[in-house]
């Protein structure tokens, strides 16, 4: 008879910050680490402690006692500690594809300090899992991941229901599984979640009611006799009596042996004795197969500002900070920042936890996040403004003949993947006085001010020399300095101008340089705008928008001929649930601005750009009802709560401006409002019109195909779901997508005309979960603004083109001014050329431990695509990475071209050896 091995596995769960402020969990954090290596010192028979799959408790520890360095290392080495592979234990779905990438590369460089890195894909408490996990742990070596939620019907109290539910993904707790491009690891499912071995009784009696339950329990969904045991919970202190109380079960239980385990033991041992009627699931975990009230999908609309805030700074290190500065080693041999880099990264990662990210904390926690993200954005900024000076004073703009001497040249940089065209704002100094030269700064302004500025006459060139239409504004004098690397700071008054028009056709991760000459011999006119201003619309050679009274729109496609009627409407209901769940009151009729007439004006019209102004008056529900406060009391479950919205009346004043670009073949809109309202959703609704019973939604590293009806066992009536960069929805000749900047939540509606609704704010009360925990400023009062846009597109899966414009919508363009000089660069320049046409391309940074070039590309297809990459730099070897940035076999070229090709889903990481600048 094969005998039972109950595996106890000693750990904590540490979110870093919760339902605490950081540092009250922090001085916790202290004393269980210390009581933690006074056990390990003091009883042998305590063998192993997992450190919650996270680098930063190190950090964290140490910050406070780095005189325990020395003994932490020592059991660190010996593996009774065991780190990694993460850096935090972060949100998949809340933080990017590069940010997931970046948080397992720097806990493996931090774990790798310590000689022992624990290769387990560890994610006890994620609010579901990426579908690209399985691909991105295999190729970090990992080959088993560990979950507790996202398959089995696993309730928001973290029960699972009975065996009899047919649509169990699978019948045990273990499991294969499978990302979209087939890469496989064996899936743990903590089915009686991460705490079914806590506190261990050692007394005989209590134990034995102890155990009776937990064998049964854990029996009941493993495949083997080999059963897992989690000795530990949320912020749970180390259990100092713990081999005692093994001992205590031994005696009792002499058919079972009890082991102090670690995972490496655990899974040592189960492999083998795995069954090969192990289920295969795929993809996100997603918890799709519950009643839908466990997801926590909603933390994706919870305190917005923290989401918007996260996408701008995500994006600045990954579209700014890293391919401006590897751009700059290229073209000067400027030394790329790493450690500045990994400051960053580290500080906005900090941010990246469930509880954090997913704004389900307290409010001092998310109050302290926000000084993260500017810290982050910050370094960020430093390190593009260094890389920006750097490049631009290399290129050689005196060799442009049409400019002159007189010229005021400015580089305007595109740091995505593919061809970018759009409207840019520039600022440059047409003249500048530093302090030293005197009298005063009074009189420097005076006298900057009085210089004659002919705007009429001032024309904007291209380095071909062809006029660019352009809106240039006097900015006055203003104080600016300089920071030189070898002498005091500089001081001075400058005269500025901004340049406001369409940059065309600016080369992937390149630039394109354009110059501003104030002179009446230049007489070129610009092309015509093939903008039309019609009777309240807009169009190009793309996209007619006809505005409605009531503020929606109607968006026609001229390539299809297809019409998207009423967009645009806003959408507003009450909110009884909290920062993790989204509850509608019973009853409760959503509120929209359909037939509300708007203030509608012209706001811009230009060459380049026609924006329209849309003013909504707004009545609301000021909050819910006083029943509401009595039930949070009362800790009332929020799917039992039976308050309604208030009679009393707010004001909401909406202004949205939608825009639409000369070479745009969408429409760019932001809204601005003062939410004065409390315990509320707001939405804005995109009626497709079309028939479809999937949607494409961009998540990590793929556009993941969803249902748009929920599973059977769905009965939540809120169908909301995460996205990253943009939802689309198609009936195979015509589609919409939905781009957005930080607005993560989503849901198509199930209303006959699948209606995408993007939730733009929801204001509730408290935390949530287990206890009572009041969070009025997740009522997220006073002013926002928000961004989103709509673009219609031909086929029946969204186009590469409207994927590549969804990306470069979340971008920002990064320009800078340069002078009248010699340099090696051209005006026009871009470092590589690359094809494939379902690719994205989502890194363009260097490696730290070679110094390569490292480029990432993700398949968006699910089908092979041919590739070719040829670098316009000197390459002395090009080498297969992967997302460790490591040299793993050297690809060969024909002609300076790598040619191969790209699996379904495939995620490619290339890494090129550059020859020194």
């Amino acid at each position: 008879m094969t005998r039972t091995t109950a595996h106890l596995i000693s750990h904590t769960h540490w979110d870093r910050e919760w339902y605490m402020p950081y540092e009250r969990h922090h001085a916790l954090l202290a004393k269980l680490m210390n009581e933690l290596l006074e056990t390990l010192e003091k009883d042998e028979r305590y063998r192993y402690f997992h450190l919650d799959g996270q680098t930063i408790i190190i950090e964290d520890y140490l910050q406070v006692h780095p005189e325990k360095r020395e003994i932490l290392e020592q059991f660190i080495r010996e593996g009774r500690i065991v780190i990694g592979p993460w850096y935090v234990l972060q949100d998949e779905f809340l933080t990017s594809s590069e940010a997931n990438v970046r948080n397992l590369l720097i806990g493996h460089q931090d774990a790798a300090k310590y000689g022992v890195i624990s290769k387990l894909g560890y994610f006890p408490d994620s609010f579901g899992n990426m579908g690209q996990a399985p691909q991105l742990l295999r190729q970090a070596d990992i080959e088993t991941a560990v979950f507790g939620r996202g398959v089995k019907p696993t309730g928001f109290d973290n029960m699972v229901g009975e065996l009899n539910s047919a649509s169990y993904e699978s019948p045990y707790s273990e499991m294969l599984w499978e990302s979209p491009d087939g890469s496989s690891v064996l899936g743990l499912l903590f089915a009686n979640w991460y705490s079914n071995g806590n506190e261990v009784p050692v007394e005989a009696q209590e134990a034995t009611s102890f155990w009776d339950k937990k064998l049964a329990d854990a029996g009941k969904y493993a495949s083997t006799p080999e059963l897992l045991f989690m000795n530990g919970c949320d912020h749970q202190p180390v259990q100092r009596n713990l081999a005692d109380a093994l001992e205590t079960a031994r005696k009792l239980y002499p058919d079972v042996d009890f082991v102090h385990s670690s995972f490496e033991q655990y899974l040592q041992a189960l492999k083998p004795s795995l069954p090969e009627d192990l289920v295969t699931v795929n993809g996100e975990l997603r918890s799709q197969h519950t009643d839908g009230w466990g997801t926590l999908v909603n933390t994706a609309s919870a305190r917005v500002y923290l989401k918007q805030m996260n996408q701008r700074g995500q994006t600045l290190l990954e579209k700014g900070a890293e391919p401006l500065a590897t751009l700059a080693y290229l073209v000067s041999g400027k030394a790329y920042p790493h450690a500045l880099l990994t400051y960053a990264w580290k500080t906005l990662m900090q941010n990246h936890p469930h509880d954090s990210i997913c704004g389900c904390s307290v409010d001092e926690v998310h109050r302290e996040m926000i000084g993260r993200f500017e810290k982050s954005r910050h370094v960020g900024e430093a390190i593009i403004e260094e890389s920006l000076k750097t490049i631009t004073g290399v290129i050689g703009t005196a060799n442009t003949a049409s400019w002159g001497e007189s010229a005021v040249p400015a580089a305007v940089f595109n740091t995505t993947g593919w061809e970018r065209s759009g409207t840019v704002s520039v600022d440059v100094i047409v003249a500048k006085r530093y302090f030293k030269e005197g009298p005063n700064p009074a009189a420097i302004a005076e006298a900057l001010d009085r210089l004659p500025l002919d705007l009429d006459n001032g024309r904007l060139l291209d380095s071909e020399g062809q006029t660019i239409s352009c809106r240039a504004e006097d900015l006055g004098t203003q104080f600016g300095y300089e920071l030189p690397d070898d002498q005091f700071r500089k001081p001075y008054m400058a005269r500025k101008l901004r340049l406001t028009f369409e940059a065309a056709q600016v080369p992937p991760l390149g630039y394109k340089t354009y110059a501003w000459i104030q002179s009446p011999d230049v007489r070129t006119e610009a092309a015509a705008s093939p903008l039309r201003l019609m009777e309240q619309g807009m169009a190009n050679d793309f996209l007619v928008i006809g505005i409605r009274e009531d503020g929606s729109y109607d968006v026609t496609d001229k390539h299809t001929g297809k019409v998207f009627k009423g967009l645009g409407v806003y959408e507003n209901c009450g909110d009884l649930g909290n920062e993790y769940v989204f509850r509608q009151p019973e009853g409760d009729v959503p509120l929209t601005t359909r037939g509300l007439t708007a203030r509608i004006s012209l706001a811009e019209h230009e060459p380049y750009r026609i924006t329209y102004e849309i003013v909504h008056e707004w009545e609301i529900p000021a909050s819910a009802d006083a029943a509401f406060a009595e039930e949070k009391r009362k800790m009332v479950p929020f799917r039992q709560r039976k308050a309604g919205r208030s009679s009393e009346q707010v004001p909401l004043r909406i202004v949205t401006r939608i825009s639409l670009e000369a070479a745009g073949t969408s429409i760019q809109i932001s809204a601005k409002f003062n939410n004065q309202a409390m315990d509320h959703r707001l939405r804005v609704l995109f009626p497709t019109g079309l028939t479809a019973s999937t949607l494409l939604a961009d998540s990590i590293f793929e556009a993941a195909e969803r249902d748009i009806d929920p599973a059977p066992d769905w009965i939540n009536p809120s169908n909301a779901q995460h996205q990253q960069a943009f939802v689309s929805v198609s009936d195979g000749s015509a589609g919409l997508m939905i781009a957005n900047k930080g607005l993560n939540e989503y849901e198509v509606l199930r209303d006959g005309r699948n209606t995408i609704a993007v939730t733009l704010l929801r204001s509730v009360s408290e935390l949530g979960d287990w206890g009572v925990f009041p969070t009025p400023e997740a009522q997220c009062l006073g002013e926002h603004t928000v961004e989103f846009a709509v673009r219609p597109y031909a086929g029946d899966a969204a186009e590469p083109e409207a994927f590549a414009w969804a990306y470069q919508y979340q971008a920002p363009w990064f320009t800078a001014q340069t002078g009248w000089q010699q340099g090696s660069l051209p005006a026009e320049y871009q470092p590589l050329e690359w094809q494939g046409r379902t690719l994205a391309l989502s890194a363009f940074k260097m490696s730290e431990d070679n110094e390569d070039v490292v480029l990432r590309w993700y398949n968006l297809a699910h089908r092979e695509q041919d590739f070719t990459l040829k670098a316009h730099f000197p390459v002395q070897a090009a080498y297969a990475s992967d997302i460790l940035e490591r040299r793993n076999h050297r690809e060969a070229s024909d002609e300076g071209i790598l040619r191969s090709s790209v699996s379904k889903a495939q995620i490619v990481t290339y890494a090129l050896q550059p020859l020194q600048p």
